[in-house]
């Protein structure tokens, strides 16, 4: 039995979330959350969220146990990108692009 959770359209870029993802991917929930914790920045606490809310879905939906959780399956594509343009000298604009990511993980109990 498997839970997901999915948090769409969070404003950090997926190249930056694919480094996190690919560090924990496989292992168990407890172990990425506390590995999470400490980590700096914005991009661990926007995974960790997304973990927990998997785990509290397979507790909550499925009666699984939090401690035997493991990720299966963790992958985040890309989402809208917010496009701005910015004046530049001699009558040119740059373009400002704010890229947005979907966050999908999937748990399952441990055997």
């Amino acid at each position: 039995m498997e839970a997901k959770a999915i948090a769409k359209y969070v404003g950090i870029s997926p190249q930056k979330l694919r480094l996190v993802a690919n560090n924990v991917r496989g292992r168990k929930v407890d172990e990425v959350l506390a590995m999470l914790r400490l980590a700096p920045g914005p991009t661990p606490r926007a995974i960790a969220k997304v973990i927990k809310s998997a785990a509290a879905n397979a507790e909550n939906n499925f009666q699984m146990s939090p401690t035997d959780l493991k990720i299966s399956r963790i992958f985040i594509d890309s989402g809208a990108t917010l496009k701005r343009y910015r004046p530049q000298a001699r009558g040119r604009s740059n373009p400002i692009l704010r890229h947005t990511s979907h966050i999908s993980v999937i748990v399952e109990e441990q055997e």
